[in-house]
């Protein structure tokens, strides 16, 4: 009869623990239960490295803490209930989730209730169960941080999704904190744990690989949400190592040491590809999208800039003979002033984004110099939704936003000086910057270049209408 050795019987244990079986009892019964299988196969004929070998793919790599699960399912009544709620919150969640995506797209009412209720029973239900039963299971204390992390991410990434479709303030920051856990905890505690596995040694490359390959990507997708540059070549890099190098590299491991294809194996493909495939793929587009949505407001912008410029001039013209031109030549020429300030701090503010810090630098492909003044090639912009050009510029408070604001006042004075008409006091709101800028400085000031340009393209127009209103006024004047 064929007898384990203590040195086989050893190997057997260790395997085993590797488990995380928790209850002791049961451990001893699992490790005296694949030790007899053992004998048995070398029985028939087989030397212990094979006989273990074929025990193992018996048994398969899950049922060991299958039979655990289910050993506490039966005799743990906490364990039971957190269960339950992990499986019933879980499925409840997602369709809800599912609903409210349909009821969205179709327009349907109730599409934001239903994703609230789906997002707060993930977040709030799912997720501190699910935790929960991983400790019950486990009770590892090396993977408690990976546990919290991936705890802690899903729960910023859910949240910040739905305040995201929802359209409610702290979006980006909840997506950012999303982004942050998952880059700077969750990705490296998770790479740690299989680098860490005796098992995995010839798997340990490509973990490594594929963990830099996620955080990458994970990182374009923060820099994307917060439209700081390289987003776009953090995103490409991450999918071109996840997808070029370590997940071919990957297969080719597991297709050498396995004799079939697993689900888990299949599981993986099916994830690639429907989750950072089409990802990135949207979310490249994501940008390109965003600008085509502000494109035509202001192209629509510049032209009845020039619309209004012509009309003006046109009036000009026509009363050059007349005995009030004079009033109206000064009218004029104080407007062409005004227009030409927030013209030199349109250009400051792009010169500002497409230079390096502190270098200011712009091409002839962003500015172009036409008769009536520069004008912004906006589609050639490289950073058209940097946050920082408004904040230098625009803000209460900055040098260029005092130069503006004491313009337009000294503007005013001298409209009020020449007083051509008491009915012209209700355009004055044309020409008040709090109606088209900030009027304050506060944490919700998260504004972009392409938006603090329309603004200004907005109040030139204003200035525009109100010097007609002007000049048609000071040509009537008798």
């Amino acid at each position: 009869m064929h007898e384990l050795s203590l040195h086989d019987i050893n190997l057997i244990s260790r395997d085993l623990r590797k488990q995380d079986i928790t209850f002791s009892h049961l451990l001893e019964e699992l490790i005296d239960h694949v030790c007899c299988d053992v004998e048995y196969e070398m029985q028939r004929g087989l030397d212990f490295s094979e006989a273990y070998k074929k025990v193992k793919r018996k048994i398969g790599s899950r049922r060991i803490r299958e039979i655990q699960e289910e050993t506490l399912y039966l005799v743990d009544t906490k364990y039971r209930k957190m269960k339950n709620l992990m499986k019933i919150s879980g499925v409840a969640g997602t369709i809800m989730y599912g609903f409210a995506a349909l009821f969205k797209i179709q327009h349907w009412p109730g599409a934001g209730i239903l994703m609230t209720l789906g997002a707060l029973i993930l977040a709030f239900l799912f997720m501190p169960s699910a935790l929960s039963v991983l400790w019950k299971e486990t009770r590892n204390r090396k993977r408690i941080f990976l546990f919290i992390s991936a705890f802690f991410a899903s729960l910023f990434f859910i949240t910040g999704t739905l305040f995201k479709i929802q359209h409610w303030p702290g979006a980006g920051i909840i997506l950012s904190l999303a982004a942050l856990s998952a880059v700077l905890f969750f990705i490296p505690a998770l790479m740690v744990s299989r680098i860490t596995d005796q098992e995995n040694r010839a798997k340990r490359p490509v973990y490594i690989i594929g963990a830099a390959g996620i955080i990458f990507y994970v990182a374009g997708m923060f820099f994307k949400i917060q439209h700081w540059p390289l987003a776009t070549a953090l995103m490409i890099l991450g999918v071109v190592v996840l997808s070029v190098v370590a997940f071919p590299w990957y297969t080719w491991i597991t297709w050498k040491e396995e004799n079939h294809i697993k689900a888990r194996y299949i599981y993986l493909v099916i994830g690639a590809l429907l989750i950072i495939v089409p990802g990135a793929l949207l979310n490249l587009n994501l940008q390109r999208s965003y600008e085509e949505g502000f494109y035509p407001n202001q192209l629509q912008q510049q032209e009845m800039f020039n619309y209004l410029n012509g009309n003006n001039n046109s009036l000009m013209t026509m009363y050059h003979d007349s005995a009030n031109y004079p009033q109206m030549e000064q009218i004029h020429t104080k407007t062409a002033g005004l227009l030409s300030l927030i013209d030199n701090i349109q250009v400051q503010m792009v010169q500002a984004s497409e230079g390096r810090p502190a270098t200011a630098a712009v091409g002839s492909d962003q500015i172009k110099q036409t008769e009536t003044g520069p004008v912004i090639q906006y589609r050639y912009l490289s950073a058209p939704f940097t946050l920082a050009p408004v904040r230098d510029f625009l803000l209460p408070g900055c040098s260029s936003r005092q130069e503006l604001n004491a313009a337009i006042m000294q503007y005013e004075e001298f409209i009020s000086g020449i007083n051509p008409g008491k009915d012209l006091l209700k355009f004055e709101n044309l020409l008040d910057p709090s109606n088209y800028l900030p009027g304050e400085i506060n944490e919700n000031n998260i504004i972009s270049l392409m938006s603090g340009l329309h603004s200004l393209e907005v109040l030139k127009n204003g200035i525009l209408t109100f010097e007609w209103q002007m000049l048609t006024a000071a040509a009537n004047h008798r």
